[in-house]
């Protein structure tokens, strides 16, 4: 016998946390679980506001549909599965999403995944640490690590103070490896501005921006000139992208919530693998749970690739699965508002 529950969350967040020119003051999702023959699987089902295209609510009513059809005994599941597996050939066409969401897709086929066996338990949860808060405690964690990387979100503020700050972290973290995350911000010349307050000497120690500029084709000039190397993640879902080698760009950002269910994340990976990209897995601000889940397909999936999980610091407390060493209260299943 299946039986299945949703739950509704709503975590509140750090002062400070924006995105996309809005502020966000709480984290509002949903939790999925699946039970059948004695075995149990979760998802995290949470549309990110100012990116993804559905709401909380259009994701609700879609995973509402889905959970009436699988507790009938309906295989509903196979598309958001088939093939899990990062070998894939890239001449064939994306697995289909049975018309859900990203983030229903993603969710459901993670809670499926659990409950088949097929995600396993071993995470990567040293990935990039996100730079916020004190400068001087980020640095002190960061000097620490035999291997740091760090992920600074530019694009913010003044160009000129963003190169400044870039600058500073890799002076003062010798070993530090930087990712850059411009989220289109910029013009042409705002990048410009901020590349003339990195010495050429530091660059080669920024593994990538991602997305610069406001258009592909200014973010290519900006990488020729500089030489800093680029990163797709808004580009990489636009409709019919397939990653693709070109000059200066170095990864694909994956961000499994905007992407969908684990067998489009397997056959993207698989393809930007084929195009000699490095494949990052990186989070859309999810819940504890939906981190750990991430940590554990980015062990799986992406082995040796830090990656970009380091958001649950702008929350105020985790759900259901603890990440390693956080002090964060935790919120368990039964103290959860249950929606069926």
């Amino acid at each position: 016998m299946r039986r299945a529950t949703l739950f509704n969350y709503n975590i509140p967040m750090t002062a400070g946390v924006i995105l996309r020119d809005r502020r966000l003051t709480s984290r509002h999702g949903l939790l999925v679980r699946l039970k059948e023959a004695g075995r149990e699987g979760w998802g995290e089902i949470a549309p990110l506001p100012g990116f993804s295209t559905e709401t909380v609510a259009q994701a609700q009513a879609e995973t509402l549909r889905w959970l009436q059809g699988w507790r009938s005994g309906a295989e509903t599941g196979h598309a958001l599965l088939t093939p899990v597996s990062p070998s894939l050939s890239s001449s064939a066409p994306l697995p289909k999403e049975q018309n859900l969401s990203p983030s229903v897709a993603f969710g459901l086929s993670c809670a499926l995944a659990e409950l088949a066996g097929l995600l396993p338990s071993a995470g990567n949860y040293s990935g990039a640490l996100l730079c916020t808060g004190d400068p001087d405690e980020l640095i002190v964690q960061l000097n620490q690590r035999p291997q740091p990387v760090a992920k600074l979100k530019v694009g913010l503020y003044e160009a000129v103070r963003d190169g400044i700050t870039a600058s500073l972290l890799l002076q003062a973290v010798p070993a530090l490896t930087l990712r850059l995350d411009a989220n289109r911000q910029w013009s042409l010349e705002k990048a410009r501005q901020f590349a003339r307050f990195v010495p050429e000497t530091l660059r080669s120690r920024i593994a990538f921006i991602e997305e610069p500029c406001r258009t592909q084709e200014d973010s290519r000039l900006f990488a020729q000139e500089t030489g800093i190397a680029l990163a797709w993640d808004e580009s990489s879902r636009s409709p019919g992208y397939v990653p693709t080698a070109e000059p200066h760009l170095r990864a694909i950002v994956i961000k499994p919530t905007l992407v969908g269910s684990l067998a489009t994340v397997c056959e993207t990976i698989a393809r930007a693998s084929e195009a000699g990209l490095t494949a990052v897995i990186s989070s859309s601000v999810e819940s504890s749970l939906g981190l750990t889940q991430l940590a554990r397909i980015a062990s799986w999936l992406t082995p040796g690739v830090a990656p970009g999980l380091d958001t649950l610091s702008l929350m105020q407390q985790q759900l259901v699965r603890a990440w390693p060493g956080s002090p964060l209260p935790l919120t368990a299943a039964e103290d959860l508002e249950e929606v069926c």
